[in-house]
């Protein structure tokens, strides 16, 4: 038997698929279909809170299928055939891609777009550091600058070597950003929770010029990256290129701080922590955000940041309301969702922080 994959359990009944149809599709669509006679093991990741993420287990391969969830979502949201155009495409001049397979457009398959690509072996940070990986300061420190050494290559991307040049809209990628996370976030309302109102108006008055145009993961957080078994202070591979795109590279950065909890932030904000980032020998987000600019060039100041990170922990709350908008309608039944709108007034709480904050 294999050895169990890390953060893979039991498919939850309202995620559950037929198993034996996408078998038999997979064997007719991948280029290579040696140990695929069989029916694959399904197992869920439930580290995810957006697009659905399951493990094929073959007795000899594990494959990766990912899907939208059901229920109402945003429009252009979810959208399997760009998540797995642009990894197809990046592959080609970054390593940090898993080998993309199929993409299937069928709903008799499974009932929404899928796509399954090749499972890259390695450590996923969760919440919690890996009990059985050996992590020291040192080692965690390092970790931090080739986790931002990472996002420098992918800002770097030349995207004219790719096919992704119509991936973006061009100039005013910040305008469109604000205005967008905005009108999602007022759709996706529901009564129990802050109104931001305040917070968005700030956001819309006080918004800089783009910085720059490149492609852009726009999810990048430590349990979006996979590390080398034997180092695990080396990233190998990068997940989850749903919100990919062209657009301001400060923005990747800006979402990215928003899940960065250091040690010494509040236990409300502890709370929220999702990634392991609170370890010794971690770096702190004003560390991150220095180390990033000097590597990219830009000019930052702290007083220059307040706008990103209050754009980060907005958007935060955004993802986290439409999540939460959908097991608040009973759209999922997941109760890892239920706590979601406490999160997003905590969120109302420290943009209220940096928004009044002086000096």
């Amino acid at each position: 038997m294999a050895d169990e994959v890390a953060g893979a359990s039991a498919v939850r009944d309202e995620d559950a698929f037929d198993v034996e149809a996408v078998a038999s599709w997979l064997r007719a669509a991948a280029p290579d279909v040696e140990g695929l006679d069989a029916v694959p093991e399904v197992r869920q990741f439930s580290g995810g809170a957006s697009n659905l993420t399951f493990l094929l287990r073959y007795p000899t391969r594990d494959l990766i299928l990912r899907h939208a969830p059901r229920g109402t979502k945003a429009k252009g949201a979810h959208d399997m055939r760009r998540e797995y155009r642009i990894q197809s495409e990046l592959a080609d001049v970054i390593p940090y891609i898993a080998p993309m397979i199929a993409f299937c457009d069928d709903p008799s398959v499974l009932g929404a777009d899928f796509y399954v690509m090749g499972r890259i072996d390695g450590v996923i940070p969760r919440k919690e550091w890996p009990a059985d990986v050996p992590l020291s300061p040192e080692q965690a420190r390092q970790l931090c600058f080739n986790f931002i050494d990472t996002l420098v290559e992918v800002h770097s991307v030349d995207v004219t070597k790719t096919g992704l040049g119509d991936l973006g809209k061009g100039p005013g990628y910040v305008k469109r950003q604000v205005g967008g996370w905005i009108t999602r976030f007022r759709n996706a309302h529901t009564p129990d929770v802050p109104d931001l109102e305040t917070s968005m108006g700030w956001l819309e008055a006080n918004q800089p010029d783009d910085v720059g145009n490149c492609v852009i993961h726009n999810d990048f957080k430590l349990d979006n990256v996979v590390l080398d078994k034997n180092d695990p202070t080396k990233v190998i591979g990068i997940l989850d290129w749903e919100m990919a795109t062209l657009g301001d590279p400060l923005m990747d950065v800006a979402g990215s701080m928003a899940y960065w909890i250091q040690a010494d932030d509040s236990d409300a904000q502890k709370m929220m922590r999702r990634v392991p980032t609170h370890l010794p020998g971690m770096i702190t987000r004003a560390e991150f955000v220095e180390r990033y600019c000097e590597r990219m060039g830009f000019e930052m100041t702290p007083d220059k940041w307040r706008w990103y990170e209050a754009f980060g922990l907005f958007r935060a709350a955004v993802i986290a309301q439409q999540i939460y908008y959908r097991y608040y309608h009973g759209q999922t039944h997941n109760e890892a969702f239920a706590f979601l709108g406490e999160a997003v007034k905590l969120l109302d709480g420290r943009l209220g922080e940096i928004i009044y904050r002086v000096g």
